[in-house]
């Protein structure tokens, strides 16, 4: 574990905070106010066990059987029953961090105090975080009526049963929890279904696939600018004053960070554009990257109310003392808003191919053809089109909705669904092809730099082109380039070196 302890209320956890502890291991603890908030909860759950009320999924069954009322004496073993019969997930494993990412925005949403919990489940949560006890889960499972049957893996592993991960090890729950100290929680009536139903794992993976989304939209920016210094592109479709004619969302900030990459560089002195009008891959950069801007502001908003909401059902009201069923479960916007980020992604993604093909094109870029400078006999960058457009091709089949695909369930009880987890998951993979075509673009971008003589680079784009050449070496014979693409993806894009080292010289 590194760094400060991060403390859970209930509100402002951020996509930052989920990828400090999912990825970086940084401390969890529970806020005092929101311990206090937590045993206010129980007590009112406490309240409507003793009076017999009729309260979904803590007196009655779940789904088609929430008429059923049940007896007293199986509510705790009804509890471990709805952890042990939702746990039906199939599939590839979850990685380890979208796990703790999962099992940390749960124990933030029950130290909200909806759930009603007993306070040791979500310091369970915490302490199996801090321990590095992560549940084995299924990827597959949820349609996004909360991610019921996928958060009741992580519930096995907190009850003993299942399978958990430790210091690299995959062992029975039980023993996991063993090595770090721990020992099986028993749960009461309310915690198995307070476990399980939510949208921990959509709201999770979301989060760390924003956090990637956001940095790969200023990456995206960045090779944009490197490659208009290549092609001596004309700056006037960035000028302020054209973002303020027509002021599409995201226009305006897509347009200042160019102009802040390109400050300084010979290119944006009066007449060192090459030509009137450049095609629309290099003039439009701002309008679509600033699409992709948009969509991540809808996406951080519809985020923020699952990392910081009570999605339970039902939900307890400390307040009015009273317990009531909702559909705070449901996650269409969420679903809608990552479906919107991974289409405005495909659009940039497009957008990256073209400008990659005109440097390459001799009749427009007044560069040697195929960016080589051995003549026709080399294929320089020519057949790394074609990795490209087939990066571009993943991401456009990742980018197909999922949200408009609903599935009845539960006899028809559960008569809609969002499929939020997996438009998170086809975001999120669609993201790591991003991050390669970026890659491959400030290869790309940074050979037309050298070819092109340009007499001097701004301040963001001469950083880049100097990470770039510090990881890959300038094309002169031709050579294999998928390695130097996947290094400078792994090196300096996906670890933060690249941005960090702009960001330092530009402020």
């Amino acid at each position: 574990m590194s760094g400060a302890p991060l403390l859970l209320t209930g509100d402002g956890l951020t996509p930052a905070d989920v990828q400090r502890v999912a990825r970086n291991g940084a401390p969890v603890c529970l806020a005092p106010e929101a311990a206090a908030r937590l045993a206010a909860a129980r007590a009112v759950v406490e309240r409507h066990l003793a009076e017999g009320k009729p309260v979904y999924g803590l007196t009655t069954g779940l789904g088609p059987r929430a008429t059923m009322q049940l007896p007293q004496d199986v509510l705790a073993e009804f509890s471990r029953l709805t952890v042990l019969g939702r746990a039906q997930g199939v599939g590839p494993r979850l990685p380890e961090e979208v796990v703790r990412a999962a099992m940390l925005v749960r124990a933030n949403g029950m130290a909200k105090g909806g759930a009603g919990v007993q306070p040791p489940v979500p310091e369970m949560l915490v302490a199996m975080l801090n321990a590095g006890v992560h549940p084995v889960v299924p990827s597959i499972a949820s349609v996004g009526a909360s991610d019921l049957c996928l958060l009741a893996h992580v519930a096995l592993a907190v009850i003993g049963e299942g399978e958990a991960v430790h210091r690299g090890e995959t062992l029975p729950a039980d023993r996991a929890l063993a090595r770090a100290g721990l020992r099986p929680l028993v749960l009461g009536p309310k915690d198995g279904l307070a476990l399980c139903s939510a949208n921990a794992v959509s709201a999770g993976q979301g989060a760390l696939a924003l956090a990637d989304a956001v940095d790969l939209s200023a990456l995206l920016d960045l090779a944009a600018a490197l490659s208009m210094e290549g092609f001596r592109a004309n700056l006037s479709p960035i000028d302020p004053r054209v973002a303020a004619a027509r002021p599409a969302p995201g226009q305006e900030a897509a347009a200042a960070h160019l102009r802040t990459l390109l400050v300084g560089g010979a290119l944006t002195e009066p007449g060192a554009a090459r030509r009137v009008q450049d095609p629309i891959s290099l003039r439009c950069a701002s309008q679509v990257h600033g699409s992709l801007r948009a969509a991540l502001s809808f996406a951080e908003t519809a985020l923020a109310a699952e990392l910081n909401g009570a999605g339970d059902n039902p939900l307890v009201l400390v307040e009015d003392d009273t317990i009531l069923s909702t559909g705070n479960f449901h996650t269409p916007a969420l679903a809608l808003a990552f479906d919107a980020v991974a289409l405005a992604v495909s659009q940039v993604a497009n957008l990256a191919v073209n400008r990659v093909a005109r440097l390459l094109s001799e009749r427009l870029s007044d560069l040697p053809a195929w960016l080589t400078p051995r003549g026709p006999a080399r294929s320089g960058f020519g057949p790394l089109t074609k990795t490209a457009e087939a990066l571009a091709a993943e991401i456009r089949q990742l980018a197909n909705p999922a949200c408009v695909d609903p599935r009845p369930g539960a006899e028809g009880v559960e008569d809609d669904s969002t499929n939020a987890p997996l438009a998170v998951r086809k975001l999120a993979e669609a993201l790591t092809h991003l991050r390669l075509l970026v890659a491959l673009e400030l290869v790309v971008a940074a050979q037309a730099v050298d070819l092109a003589g340009v007499p001097r680079l701004g301040r963001g784009t001469a950083v880049a082109h100097r990470v770039v050449r510090d990881l890959v070496p300038p094309l002169d014979e031709d050579r294999p380039l998928g390695a130097d693409i996947e290094r400078l993806a792994a090196e300096a894009l996906a670890n933060g070196r690249l941005l960090a080292a702009v960001r330092a010289e530009t402020g």
